[in-house]
C-alpha cells in the first residue's frame, strides 16, 4: 500500500509543516531598522493550504499585518538571528521547512541604545546574518523548500540556490518586471526540483501558486518516506 497523508502523518518521523514568512527587522537604534521588503502573504497563503490538507502547521513570523491562520502554532520574531532561534530548534523534528521569510542578509555592526541624530553623512557598518537554510545544509531527515527572488538571472541564481543550499526545491520569481511580486499583486513563478523537475506559472496569485507548493511539499514529504522505509 502506498504512503497516504494519514500514515504519513502516523508513521513520518516528522509530521509538521514549519513555514516561515514575512521580512526581518534589523536595528539600528531603538526607532530604525533595515529590512526587506515583504508583506508575508506567500508565506501564509502556504500555511493555510497546507492546514487544510491536515498537516500541524508552525508558522514562524517577521512583523506583517495579516491575522494568523486559524489552527496554526504562530511564533512572532523580529530579527533573522530570532528567526534562526526558531527555526533551528523546530527543523529536527518537522517533515517540511518552507523558506518563504525575506530574511535580511546583513544587520548592522552595533545597534544604538539612542535615537542617531540627523547628519549630513553617516558610515553604516554592516555584518552578515547566518543564512537559515545554510545551518541547516547537511541536515537531510526533512524536506527543504526555499525561495529565490531575483532582479536579473533569476532562472540561473535560483538553480545555484537549490544546488548550493541543498533544496529539494526552490521557487523563483523576479522582481522588477512588469508584475510585481509583493502583497497580492499576480505574477510570475518557475518551480525547480533538485530532480531537474521544472515548471513555469505566468500571472498567478499566491494563493493559487501556494496549492501549487503546498501540493509539492506533500508529495516531497510521502517520497522521502518511502525512501526510509525501504
Amino acid at each position: 500500500m502506498g504512503v497516504t497523508r494519514k500514515n504519513l502523518k502516523k508513521h513520518g518521523t516528522g509530521r509538521t509543516v514549519l513555514v516561515t514568512a514575512g521580512p526581518t527587522l534589523e536595528y539600528l537604534d531603538p526607532v530604525r531598522y533595515l529590512t526587506n521588503r515583504s508583506t508575508g502573504e506567500m508565506g501564509y497563503s502556504i500555511a493555510k493550504e497546507c492546514l487544510k490538507k491536515g498537516f500541524p502547521v508552525s508558522l514562524i513570523t517577521g512583523p506583517v499585518f495579516l491575522p494568523p491562520p486559524r489552527g496554526a502554532e504562530v511564533v512572532k520574531v523580529d530579527s533573522a538571528s530570532d528567526m534562526l532561534k526558531e527555526v533551528s530548534s523546530r527543523a529536527p523534528s518537522c517533515g517540511c521547512l518552507i523558506m518563504a521569510a525575506a530574511v535580511c542578509d546583513f544587520r548592522p555592526a552595533e545597534r544604538q541604545k539612542r535615537k542617531i541624530k540627523k547628519k549630513e553623512k553617516m558610515t553604516l557598518r554592516l555584518i552578515k546574518n547566518k543564512d537559515i537554510l545554510g545551518t541547516l545544509r547537511a541536515k537531510s531527515g526533512f524536506v527543504k523548500i526555499g525561495f529565490a527572488l531575483e532582479t536579473d538571472n533569476d532562472i540561473k541564481n535560483g538553480l545555484k540556490k537549490l544546488k548550493d543550499k541543498r533544496l529539494d526545491l526552490i521557487v523563483v520569481n523576479k522582481a522588477g518586471g512588469k508584475r510585481s511580486p509583493f502583497g497580492k499583486s499576480r505574477t510570475d513563478y518557475t518551480i525547480m526540483e533538485k530532480n531537474g523537475g521544472s515548471k513555469s506559472f505566468k500571472n498567478i496569485s499566491k494563493p493559487v501558486i501556494a496549492r501549487v507548493i503546498a501540493d509539492a511539499a506533500e508529495r516531497l514529504m510521502r517520497e522521502k518516506h518511502e525512501k526510509t522505509k525501504q
